[in-house]
């Protein structure tokens, strides 16, 4: 029990890497805050993942300072104040730089970049020293990828808090890192991916051959989340089946 007695609140936690993660906080002895965009979507994943006494869901957007703020008041009055937090809600995005509005590049931006730096920010008030923050950013941040670019840009931007934000934190004894997960199959890889054989051609990119899975991510969170990674502050965890450390893979 990795987590016992622990209050950790995850973003995005209705589905994909968010949802596996909650599950296994939860099996670990957390007490766990998920919140989502829909309510429908929370009262799936509630149901899915029991724990009543343990679990609170709570419909918020990331990207608005005040629905944040609202989380974090509800979390402090269930469970009492943080100790960890995963801040994972994101969009995905594979528009062409041609083809990208202004529009589409602030709901990006705003979601993935601003959404992520005030989900830390306006937790920091509610959090016990000596925690943990894991950010979810992407091995975009490290290729460059055809019509991902927005999205990388906001991912990479991620990558780079979780190594600032450290410098900040450390006189809390606030550990910050972040996880960058290569292709997991999860529904917004379908959203964004939506041709099989470019998925196909993706899969044959990756040196183990196949792609990662939600619960795989999760357990990487959990690391980092966990006393196990008391010495690692700043870091960027790739959990991508060696596509960035290996190059393209050619068998």
């Amino acid at each position: 029990m990795k987590l016992q007695n622990k209050v950790a609140v995850i973003t995005g936690g209705s589905s994909g890497m968010g949802f596996a993660t909650a599950k296994l906080f939860l099996a670990e002895g957390a007490r766990v805050a998920i919140t989502g965009r829909r309510e429908d979507a929370l009262h799936e994943a509630a149901q899915k993942l029991g724990y009543a006494e343990q679990l609170l869901t709570v419909s918020a957007d990331a990207s608005k300072v005040d629905d944040l703020d609202r989380l974090y008041q509800q979390v402090e009055e269930r469970f009492g104040k943080l100790d960890i937090l995963f801040a994972n809600a994101g969009v995905g995005d594979s528009t062409g730089i041609e083809d990208v509005t202004e529009e589409k590049f602030d709901f990006i931006v705003n979601v993935n970049f601003k959404g992520v730096f005030f989900t830390v920010q306006r937790a920091l008030s509610h959090f016990n020293d000596g925690g943990a923050i894991v950010l979810n950013a992407s091995l975009t941040a490290y290729q460059g990828l055809p019509n991902l670019t927005v999205y990388a840009a906001t991912k990479a931007a991620v990558s780079s808090l979780a190594r600032s934000m450290s410098a900040v934190l450390l006189k809390r004894r606030i550990r910050v890192n972040s996880v960058s997960p290569g292709v997991i199959e999860t529904a917004m890889l379908n959203e964004v991916v939506k041709d099989a054989d470019l998925q196909e051609s993706l899969r044959q990119q990756i040196p183990v051959q196949r792609f990662g899975n939600a619960d795989e991510v999760a357990k990487a969170v959990l690391f980092l989340a966990s006393d196990d990674a008391s010495y690692i502050v700043g870091e960027d965890l790739l959990v991508d089946g060696g596509r960035i450390r290996l190059g393209l893979w050619q068998q």
